[in-house]
């Protein structure tokens, strides 16, 4: 576990994804619903769709897929600026919010587009071999979730240790505050069940980087629970996990970590190329 100050984070900018001569283009509102899914919703409509940020000429580029936070119950589909013009393709990904469907639909959702994602990003320059899954808080627990339980993906016939790698940013790994809200479990009461990435401790998982703010600025106990989902990995036999401490940031600690994501994945390319 590494605790970073954050004054150094700056310097940790990856230089080999910061080529000017690659030029990009954004699409959005993209629905990545299937037909076979059955009725689709006016609100599905609304809300399970995508935008796309990508290089126009360079091909088999890293994939980021991002989920914005917002405890489930707010907050709208984004490309974080941080994240552009880095010689990846960044998809921001929309979901149903937990104030009008059950959070069990967010995770349906975050599934469901990373799978449309595994199928159709060769066709916009990115390589489906390299593809991370990353979000802050709400998003880092989607991330999270649909990764670490590997039959929602195998609904879709994704194997989940296709994943290059899984970056949440300061995302629960016990189940949800809004999960337990709905069952009447007050939010200092954990639970690890279904619903927790911690109940899917493996050995053979995608590697790992989980960053978190400080420990006592964070959201109660965001930085221990994640700290146990670590020592749980690395007792399971998983050791391709790190646990970055943002010292000096509380649970708005999305800014320093971008460049620690982009590092990941650069670092993680390399090895595949």
């Amino acid at each position: 576990m590494k605790k970073l100050a954050k004054n150094i984070l700056i310097l940790m900018l990856p230089l080999c994804m910061m080529s000017q001569s690659v030029k990009y283009k954004q699409d959005s509102a993209i629905s990545y619903l299937t037909v076979e899914k059955g009725i689709i919703s006016d609100y599905q409509k609304e809300k399970c769709l995508l935008d796309i940020y990508y290089p126009k000429n360079k091909a088999k580029a890293p994939v980021i897929i991002w989920f914005h936070g917002g405890g489930l119950t707010a907050g709208e589909r984004s490309i974080p600026s941080q994240l552009k013009n880095k010689g990846c393709v960044i998809v921001g990904v929309g979901y149903r919010l937990a104030n009008v469907v059950k959070a069990e639909n967010c995770i349906d959702d975050a599934v469901a587009a990373i799978a449309w994602v595994f199928k159709n990003i060769e066709s916009y320059n990115g390589d489906p071999n390299l593809i991370f899954i990353s979000g802050h808080s709400a998003g880092g627990y989607l991330a999270l979730m649909a990764v670490m339980n590997k039959k929602l993906l195998e609904k879709y016939s994704i194997d989940s240790n296709k994943v290059a790698g899984l970056i949440p940013f300061s995302g629960h790994t016990i189940t949800h505050f809004q999960i337990r809200s709905e069952r009447g479990i007050p939010g200092k009461q954990p639970i690890i069940d279904e619903f927790a990435p911690l109940y899917y401790v493996r050995k053979v998982a995608p590697p790992i980087l989980l960053i978190t703010g400080d420990r006592e600025l964070e959201m109660l106990g965001r930085y221990e629970e994640n700290a146990y989902f670590y020592r749980m990995m690395k007792v399971s036999g998983h050791n391709d996990i790190t646990l970055y401490e943002m010292d000096g940031y509380g649970h708005v600690m999305d800014s320093p970590a971008y460049p620690l994501l982009l590092k990941f994945v650069e670092k993680i390319t390399k090895t595949k190329i």
